[in-house]
């Protein structure tokens, strides 16, 4: 009986913790008037999850239409940190995250999330039909559109070779294509939805090569004209990044492009020169 009431006691707490949460700021429908360029801006933005514990204090970048930056540190350098805030998931401390000058907490979040495109290592698929799949970046795309889509991924090949080709139904885990066949279909269903601005998350070596070369120039096309922001696990792929920045215990420690954090010989250079070591 008494370790009953102490579960009870203990699930109340934890509900009466949820209820102490403050609640979320009331979503803002400023809407886009305009068709955006891409244009991003943090200016002089400082968060924590933790009060009293900073994990980025008074940072500035302006990026502009079409850039690529690079988000590069070592595991749990914080580098979902600058993704989170970016997508709203949450809100800075201070400061301000700007899209084309639109203080980005004074714009719909759904309305505004639709303006981004993401390839994660972990493809999300859902159990339908290929061609569902891909058209769930674009509703209204004709099949014309999603093989055109397909092509440009380098996936159009790859899923008329499946039993029932673009109708084929993906299982509930999606296991009948392979991790590497995931990333070409989302890459696929993010060309499809015409983002302004992109989260990428570089494949690793998990793949095998023929497939991570099919995913490099996937990700090359769908990069075109558009901002950005690329999760670098791998420096030697984000050379020609138009920024990168630098992360370590959740703070951003550097920003520059390549040839430029070399030349500082910080912790750009050495985190570059081990990765290369470890390639020899």
């Amino acid at each position: 009986m008494a370790s009953i009431l102490q579960s009870a006691k203990s699930s109340l707490d934890r509900i009466f913790e949820v209820l102490d949460e403050p609640e979320e700021v009331a979503d803002v429908t400023e809407h886009l008037t305009h068709d955006l360029t891409g244009q991003v801006s943090f200016e002089n933005v400082s968060f924590q999850y933790v009060a009293d514990k900073p994990l980025i204090q008074n940072f500035n970048l302006d990026v502009k239409p079409g850039e690529m930056v690079a988000i590069v540190g070592p595991t749990g350098a914080g580098k979902t940190t600058l993704i989170n805030l970016l997508m709203r998931f949450y809100d800075v401390t201070s400061g301000s995250i700007k899209i084309d000058g639109h203080d980005i907490r004074n714009l719909s979040r759904q309305e505004y999330r639709k303006q981004f495109g993401m390839v994660l290592q972990d493809a999300w698929l859902y159990e339908a039909s290929i061609k569902e799949n891909l058209r769930f970046g674009n509703l209204d795309a004709t099949d014309e559109e999603v093989v055109e889509a397909a092509k440009a991924a380098n996936v159009d090949h790859f899923i008329r070779t499946l039993p029932g080709g673009y109708n084929m139904e993906m299982n509930q885990e999606s296991s009948n294509v392979s991790l590497g066949q995931k990333q070409l279909l989302t890459i696929a269903r993010a060309l499809l939805a015409d983002p302004k601005i992109l989260i990428l998350d570089e494949a690793t070596s998990s793949v095998d090569t023929r497939l991570e070369l099919l995913i490099q120039k996937a990700m090359a096309k769908l990069m075109e004209g558009r901002t950005s922001f690329v999760i670098a696990h791998r420096l030697s792929t984000i050379q020609e990044a138009d920024k990168i920045l630098v992360l370590n215990n959740g703070q951003i420690i550097e920003q520059g492009n390549h040839e430029s954090l070399l030349a500082a010989k910080g912790f750009y250079y050495d985190l570059y020169n081990s990765q290369f070591a470890k390639s020899k």
